[in-house]
């Protein structure tokens, strides 16, 4: 039996995260019992054409919103700000009145935050399409910057449009798959010697997909559950036919520690995970 304050004891959990993101995660989970088997299956890098950053940037007051959907977007639109000498501090000062930034997710905020920058408008809800939907009216007729990965989805663009806005997407960062994975954890993996296999993106995700190929992968999956972290990666998830056991309610490294330990918590330890 687990004990209350350790209900992921006997565990094993695969965090599938960035290697520069996967501490908090990883962290979470060994305090809640977890025995966490890190796998990086993405890494990221400045996009391979900046010039449209470096114009959005330079035109930046002439933006009436600037959303963020990631910490990584706010990580690498921060980083190409400092390289080409802008100072976003000054832009995005309390004294603005343009533009505002919006943020999805608590742990996007944090990032803003972080940089010293403001935030208008948070999400109530945990994705970028919660954003829209909420700032619907306020976005009409405005022009609204997205910086974000290569491989971001057509959807919340499309959404800002609809709402009467100017949306202007450009590519901050790359998402690639990783350059090298860990052979054992790989190994344990595909022999079904673990619990919960959890994604934080779709790329993630994918990359492992591919690398076990369908049918392995499939096997995997049927032992294994599957944990992600929002709307998004969860949706992208059932796309590709297969289940998602648990879905964090908050779209951070805590909400995904506490939905994996409240799936947990009163079920018997098997090796092999519990649907």
């Amino acid at each position: 039996m687990t004990s209350a304050d350790k209900p992921l004891e006997g565990r094993r959990v695969v965090v599938t995260r960035a290697a520069e993101q996967a501490s908090e995660l990883a962290g979470r989970l060994e305090a809640l019992g977890a025995e966490v088997l890190t796998l990086p299956l993405v890494e990221f890098a400045p996009p391979a054409d900046p010039a449209p950053l470096d114009r959005a940037l330079e035109e930046l007051e002439s933006f009436d919103w600037l959303f963020f959907t990631s910490q990584n977007a706010v990580r690498f639109f921060s980083a190409r700000a400092r390289l080409i000498g802008q100072n976003l501090a000054r832009l995005l000062d309390q004294t603005r009145p343009r533009p505002r930034v919006a943020a999805v997710g608590r742990a996007t905020e944090q990032a803003v935050l972080e940089q010293g920058w403001r935030v208008d408008r948070a999400a109530s809800g945990k994705g970028g399409l919660d954003l829209a939907h909420e700032l619907r009216k306020e976005v009409r007729g405005c022009r609204v910057l997205l910086p974000r990965s290569d491989r971001a989805s057509n959807e919340l663009p499309r959404a800002l449009a609809e709402a009467g806005a100017e949306p202007v997407a450009v590519v901050a960062y790359r998402t690639l798959p990783a350059t090298t994975l860990d052979a054992a954890v790989l190994g344990r993996i595909e022999r079904g010697e673990v619990d919960v296999l959890s994604f934080a993106s779709p790329s993630a995700f994918s990359a492992l997909a591919a690398r076990c190929g369908e049918e392995k992968f499939r096997r995997v999956t049927a032992v294994a559950c599957i944990a992600a972290i929002g709307p998004t990666t969860a949706a992208a998830i059932r796309r590709a036919g297969l289940g998602v056991a648990i879905e964090a309610a908050a779209t951070n490294a805590a909400g995904l520690a506490a939905a994996i330990a409240s799936h947990f918590a009163r079920k018997p330890v098997t090796r092999g995970g519990q649907k």
